[in-house]
């Protein structure tokens, strides 16, 4: 059995040698595929993989139509929406994700984010505080817990709003339910985004969602850019001058936010929130495990699409 790690943004070597410590453990080969330019590199890679491991490489049905000795695609990390999941299942593709391995990361460079938010990107003038502040967490999967579970040390009052998490499993974690995505925000001075882009949720950050926030209101998001409604957010801070948007996805309109909001926007240059030594460890070798389990024993724990 031949495994493909597929990287254009390659793991540490670290993390590479403790993937291939595990997959020539169970007897399989191991090929690399880095910092690949061209499609095509990827589609010659693939044709006789039979499991492949990515991070945020798009596996698409033309990518699936060229690897016809496929078994199975583990996106090392959280988010799935660079794979084609219902083009996987067409083809008997098992998808998986590694979820939790990557959330410290992500969680530690969110609180980072806002520390220089609320420092005014430490520019020299006098900023505001932490302690006290209201932080909506909007999603409170595996990130999202992690990011109250640091954000408890700034001694912020912690909000989390979930439709598919019960009420008594965050206020367990000393954290307070709201009932719908409105009253966070209404309530909250600052908002860090956690919810996976689904066709429910992109583009369902907008104006009317936003606008209701208290003064000196804060939006920030480590979790996808899609979900962002950037008319609408630019015609917001266009409204309200006292409004921040920070984020680890660099926007389709980062030009303009740049131009228009100077001193209230930031992004970074290139998604950082899985980008720690730790984190590239966890995943990677998380994922190596998973195909291992599933060519060897069939085990489908992570699987996220339909068989």
């Amino acid at each position: 059995m031949k495994v493909l790690v597929a990287t254009e943004k390659p793991f540490a070597k670290v993390a590479v040698d403790g993937i291939r410590k595990e997959i020539e453990a169970a007897g399989y080969e191991l090929a690399l595929l880095e910092k690949y330019t061209d499609k095509a590199q990827l589609l010659e890679a693939v044709k006789d993989a039979n499991a492949i491991i990515i991070r945020s490489d798009i596996i698409d049905a033309e990518v699936l139509d060229a690897a016809k000795e496929l078994k199975i695609v583990v996106r090392a990390g959280a988010g799935y929406d660079n794979v084609d999941l219902d083009a996987a299942t067409a083809h008997g593709v098992c998808v998986m994700n590694t979820p939790g391995q990557n959330s410290n990361a992500v969680a530690e460079l969110a609180l980072g984010l806002l520390v220089y938010a609320v420092r005014n990107f430490y520019n020299g003038t006098s900023g505001t505080e932490l302690m006290g502040k209201k932080l909506g967490i909007h999603a409170y999967g595996n990130v999202g817990r992690n990011v109250a579970r640091v954000a408890k040390g700034f001694g912020m009052e912690i909000y989390a709003y979930d439709a598919f998490c019960p009420k008594e499993v965050i206020e367990k974690d000393g954290v307070k339910a709201v009932g719908s995505a409105e009253e966070l925000y209404k309530t909250c001075n600052i908002v860090s985004l956690h919810i996976p882009a689904t066709a429910e949720t992109k583009n369902s950050i907008n104006y009317a969602l936003l606008k209701d926030m208290p003064k000196g209101a804060i939006l920030l998001n480590t979790a996808r850019k899609e979900v962002i409604n950037e008319d609408e957010l630019i015609k917001l801070m266009e409204d309200r001058p006292d409004f921040k948007y920070i984020t680890d996805i660099m926007p389709a309109a980062n030009a303009k936010f740049a131009e228009l909001f100077a001193g209230r926007y930031f992004s970074t240059p290139k998604k950082m929130g899985a980008q720690t030594a730790e984190a590239n460890i966890n995943a990677g070798i998380a994922a190596a495990a998973q195909i291992v389990g599933f060519l060897k024993d069939g085990c489908e724990k992570f699987r996220v699409n339909k068989k």
